[in-house]
């Protein structure tokens, strides 16, 4: 941007159309900190549904303590922004967080607590925002002087892979399975699934390939 080329955006006008929250996670989110990049008023708006979104999660958070579904991911995120804001790679923590909501939508449902712990990482990206939420749930003081959650680096590992399942080198299907499965229980899994028996019913296995949480691979004739 320059006053010359007459593409100046001002920052009032962006505060009196998304609100300031909405500017300080998109000027954040824009790419690695202190680098150059384009202004784009759709990424804008997205980073307004962002935040929308995660202001509504106070009409659907219940309960306390943690969902079972939810646990990995939220240690996973707490560890990521936690690391990037060290680093100063808002960017990606704002995206860690972004797909951290994407999960939470999936499950359909979170509990106060964890709501709290969203809040209280995206605090210092929307401290506005965050205060409000932080108030509707019952939080005690500010938001932005709330400890910081905490992760355990044990939950932050995923109990499940997607593993890619080949017949012949050919892709037949994606399936989960334990992380860290022996080759007896992963190719017990990678039959089981309908469209990997329908390609091999009626041949010959001649070979049985696993590498490890990453691919199994038939070879027939």
């Amino acid at each position: 941007m320059s006053k010359s080329r007459g593409n100046v955006v001002d920052p009032n006008d962006v505060v009196d159309t998304y609100g300031a929250d909405t500017l300080r996670v998109y000027i954040l989110f824009m790419g690695d900190y202190g680098s150059a990049a384009p202004w784009s008023e759709s990424s804008m708006r997205g980073c307004k549904r962002f935040l929308d979104r995660v202001a509504q999660l106070a009409e659907r958070a219940e309960g306390t303590g943690v969902t079972k579904e939810l646990e990995t991911p939220f240690h996973r995120t707490i560890k990521k922004v936690s690391s990037d804001i060290e680093e100063m790679k808002f960017n990606t923590a704002i995206a860690a967080m972004m797909t951290l909501l994407n999960e939470i939508d999936a499950v359909g449902h979170l509990t106060v607590t964890e709501l709290g712990t969203l809040v209280r990482l995206l605090s210092p990206f929307a401290p506005h925002l965050c205060e409000e939420v932080w108030e509707s749930i019952g939080g005690e003081g500010f938001c932005s002087l709330a400890a910081w959650p905490e992760y355990d680096e044990a939950k932050t590992e995923l109990s499940t892979v997607e593993v890619a399942v080949q017949v012949c080198g050919k892709l037949k299907g994606v399936i989960t399975m334990p992380k860290g499965a022996d080759k007896e229980t992963a190719l017990e899994i990678a039959k089981a699934d309908e469209r990997v028996a329908a390609a091999i019913e009626g041949k010959t296995v001649v070979k049985e390939i696993v590498v490890p949480d990453k691919i199994v691979n038939f070879v027939v004739r």
